[in-house]
């Protein structure tokens, strides 16, 4: 597979995960009614382990000690991420927990410099900040936009350790199996997940028994974590972690459109205009490079 076809393969399958992620907004809306946030992503992870290790139990033989260390390191992040971002929407609007844990947008490319040693380029800030303006008009109503409370605060935190995942599953990623990386921090996400889960949600649930709910910890579990995080991993081998992340920002847009088209919510001109700067942000970052490098190349003019 030629190195064009590989990128774009990788870029589809990034946005597919936005997608997903996108209507997994409407499906957990639904579903914490009845299931405590934490206790939600342990089942989540737990599911999503089980399958992917059924799966691929062959590739299991081919687990290392490094693997192992690497599939720690990078479930302690996932699951303190989703954890934290969890417990803060308890405390905050939903939209400010959608936008603030995007942060991580324009936290990658500062997080990856230090180990790639690329410092990133002017056209990539640019990128991030429109990308997190985009999301800001989709995510936040003007009235609760300027007050920080301790959800904001965990929020924030969520969206560095989602930064910090991002870029070391890019690193680990180059060398490792990404499958074998995916089952290993969907195992530690869900082991520290079911450690805290009685701590800040209580006993065990007995709301998971509802038939919605079983079908929706399904979706969670098996698409919105499992497919959604092999496709994450595998297109970080391939994929600068800078472009993955903007990619994986259209989850806002695809939340927003499938919340108006399943929720009936409302669409507004200014979160139209959010959805058109994010795209404007991705389509940017893929063009101005070769734009760039192009009038770098070319003779100088005599104008």
């Amino acid at each position: 597979m030629n190195k064009k076809l590989r990128f774009a393969l990788a870029s589809a399958g990034l946005l597919l995960t936005a997608a997903i992620w996108g209507f997994g907004f409407v499906v957990v809306k639904d579903s914490l009614d009845y299931v405590g946030p934490v206790w939600m992503v342990a089942f989540r992870f737990t599911i999503a382990t089980f399958v992917l290790t059924l799966v691929y139990a062959p590739k299991l033989k081919n687990l290392t000690k490094k693997i192992w260390i690497h599939g720690l390191l990078l479930g302690l992040y996932l699951g303190t991420a989703y954890i934290l971002q969890t417990i803060g929407c308890n405390y905050t609007t939903a939209g400010k927990n959608a936008f603030l844990t995007t942060i991580y947008v324009f936290l990658v490319p500062f997080f990856a410099w230090p180990i790639s040693k690329i410092k990133p380029r002017w056209f990539v800030i640019l990128c991030a900040l429109m990308s997190v303006c985009g999301i800001g008009l989709l995510a936040l109503n003007p009235g609760d936009a300027t007050t920080i409370g301790l959800g904001d605060i965990l929020t924030l935190v969520c969206g560095i350790f989602y930064a910090i995942h991002i870029v070391f599953t890019a690193k680990y990623a180059q060398n490792d199996d990404p499958i074998l990386l995916t089952v290993l921090q969907f195992f530690f996400a869900a082991l520290l997940s079911w450690i805290f889960a009685p701590i800040f949600d209580g006993a065990f649930p007995q709301g998971i028994f509802h038939g919605r709910v079983v079908a929706s910890l399904l979706y969670l579990g098996i698409f919105s974590t499992l497919v959604c995080f092999v496709l994450q991993n595998v297109g970080l081998k391939y994929l600068p972690s800078a472009w993955a992340a903007l990619l994986l920002s259209f989850e806002s847009v695809f939340g927003v459109w499938l919340g108006c088209l399943i929720l009936g919510e409302e669409l507004t001109g200014r979160m139209i205009l959010g959805c058109v700067l994010i795209f404007m942000a991705v389509v940017l970052a893929q063009l101005l490079p070769e734009i760039i490098d192009r009038k770098l190349k070319s003779p100088k003019s005599n104008c």
